[in-house]
């Protein structure tokens, strides 16, 4: 198996102690994993690509573990994040699952609590990896993107055929269709249906209220 994709359990903790426990654990039953001293050195070792979950301790100096999970969701990351800490509370457990975690875990936790969620959370993140896989291409092909493409796919999100959209953006109906051709094989479809569906699948069904924000992506 290619090691892109191999599931492995990223393990961020300024704890040498917890880091070494959790990946020894982990090793055990044949999980990989890769631990960091601190958010920077996982941001550099990161592949969004992979599959993959996160251990995440709250408390770190620098970077602390609720500002690298607002970092990943500024990525739109879709890396499954289970904290720990040795110093929760409610409130923090709250704030943490409010912004995506899947779960919370309280220092000193049961190792086999912990297991049995990474391994739920793994198996997952494997069910879930051709969309997921799918999704990432769709992304990148997006880029291919031309500004005037971008402008023609927001508008045909929002529904519009193409001598409204011709007259909105000050060219011709042909010219619409021209580029809509070029959208479509970029992105792989072949179809306005599903080209709507991809990009949907792409960004979620959000981007049909704010096509617009395709020029940001």
């Amino acid at each position: 198996m290619d090691k892109k994709e191999q599931a492995v359990v990223y393990i961020v903790d300024d704890d040498e102690g917890a880091r070494a426990s959790l990946a020894w654990l982990l090793n055990s039953v044949g999980i990989e994993t890769e631990a960091f001293a601190g958010a920077a050195d996982f941001l550099k070792a990161f592949d969004p690509q992979r599959p993959a979950c996160l251990v995440l301790d709250v408390r770190m100096p620098e970077i602390s573990g609720f500002q690298l999970q607002e970092r990943l969701n500024a990525l739109a990351s879709e890396l499954p994040v289970i904290f720990v800490s040795g110093h929760g509370d409610i409130p923090m457990s709250v704030r943490a699952l409010q912004n995506g975690a899947v779960d919370f875990f309280e220092k000193p936790y049961n190792s086999q609590q912990m297991l049995d969620r990474i391994q739920a959370t793994l198996k997952q993140v494997a069910e879930r990896q051709p969309e997921r896989a799918r999704r990432i291409l769709l992304r990148e092909r997006m880029k291919l993107l031309s500004p005037r493409e971008r402008d023609v796919l927001a508008l045909v999100l929002r529904g519009d055929v193409s001598k409204v959209i011709g007259r909105e953006l000050n060219i011709s109906a042909r010219t619409v269709d021209v580029h809509r051709a070029s959208i479509k094989e970029k992105l792989g479809c072949d179809s306005s249906a599903s080209l709507v569906r991809d990009v949907v699948l792409a960004f979620g069904p959000q981007i049909l209220q704010t096509p617009g924000d395709l020029q940001g992506s």
